[in-house]
């Protein structure tokens, strides 16, 4: 089979408010060697005039990794994305999904679906700064402004700007009466939607996003679409990640528990010598054995004991030790 390395946008994990920061995506670096990662979304304003090193620091071994942007100035947005490709980062991302009423009233996200021609001058600017990819993740609607027709208006205009890469949410969002929390769950997901934009912008790649909770199901799409995005599943249940290569990119061998759980306390060893709280990792690597034997204590004694100061690498082989799970490499569900 040829190597599918390439092409990482067949399995992604999704840009998360708190939670895909640096620590997180070294974790799932772990599990998955290929599947593209996201940052947490920026201002671009916060990129532009903020601490870089602090906001864009991240390691090597992250790479594939897209840098989120959030705004609607071109200007900034371009100045911004070519901090970003100076940083290294592979993609640079457009936030045009968010509802939250913070990012409204900041004239970004969600609401500029409104507004085709806004994103299109954007997209139009960035592009023109950097020499990687920038790529648009946005809904499939707003309020009433929901229809098929409504939908491939905003990707044909956004396209004829020079974008070739759309990350679709299969959930319109409404930006009125919903938090951002029930814009992740109220709306009916519909796929077919999207699966509809790919036929008729066949030239572009479409990732879809949205509810998605199942790694080995989701191959489904890729017989229509370029690419699956994860988001709340991959959080949760990161041990899903381990077959993401294996699944999405060709490559026979998973990581091994023990070998995780060890890289884990090599990371816990590197976070001390630096000074780093370990609760910053240990918040994201909680659910590794969701729903298997000893699930439970993992999560209690790292909970426990992360906080403490001089807390290390002896906590992740301690709780290991106590979790039955952690100890035998069976193959884990995929989903």
């Amino acid at each position: 089979m040829p190597s599918l390395a390439g092409r990482p946008e067949r399995f992604s994990v999704a840009p998360m408010m708190d939670w895909t920061d640096r620590w997180c995506r070294r974790f799932h670096r772990l599990l998955t060697r290929h599947a593209l990662l996201y940052t947490e979304m920026l201002h671009a304003n916060a990129v532009v005039r903020g601490d870089r090193a602090h906001l864009l620091g991240y390691a090597e071994v992250e790479h594939p990794l897209a840098l989120q942007l959030g705004g609607s100035e071109p200007d900034t947005l371009a100045e911004a994305a070519r901090i970003g490709e100076d940083f290294g980062y592979d993609e640079i991302n457009l936030n045009v999904g968010c509802p939250s009423d913070r990012v409204q009233s900041g004239d970004f996200g969600a609401s500029l679906m409104a507004t085709p021609d806004r994103v299109a001058r954007a997209v139009e600017a960035m592009q023109a700064a950097v020499d990687i990819p920038v790529t648009v993740k946005h809904r499939i609607g707003i309020d009433e402004q929901d229809s098929d027709a409504d939908l491939h208006a905003f990707v044909r205009t956004v396209s004829d700007a020079g974008c070739r890469h759309f990350i679709v949410h299969a959930r319109k969002a409404w930006l009125q009466g919903l938090s951002p929390k029930d814009n992740r769950d109220v709306p009916p997901l519909d796929y077919a939607r999207v699966h509809r934009l790919k036929a008729e912008f066949p030239g572009c790649v479409i990732v879809l996003n949205g509810g998605l909770d199942d790694v080995e199901a989701a191959r489904e799409h890729l017989t229509t679409l370029d690419g699956v995005m994860f988001g709340r599943h991959a959080y949760h249940h990161p041990w899903s990640l381990a077959e993401v290569d294996r699944l999405y990119f060709g490559e026979a061998r998973r990581p091994e528990r023990a070998e995780v759980v060890r890289k884990l306390q090599d990371m816990a060893e590197g976070m001390r010598r630096e000074g780093v709280p370990l609760a910053r990792l240990t918040r994201h690597i909680l659910g590794l054995f969701h729903g298997e034997p000893g699930a439970r204590q993992w999560r209690r004694i790292l909970t426990e004991g992360a906080h403490r100061p001089d807390a290390g690498p002896e906590l992740i082989e301690r709780a290991a030790a106590a979790c039955p799970a952690a100890q035998v490499d069976a193959v884990a569900p995929a989903g």
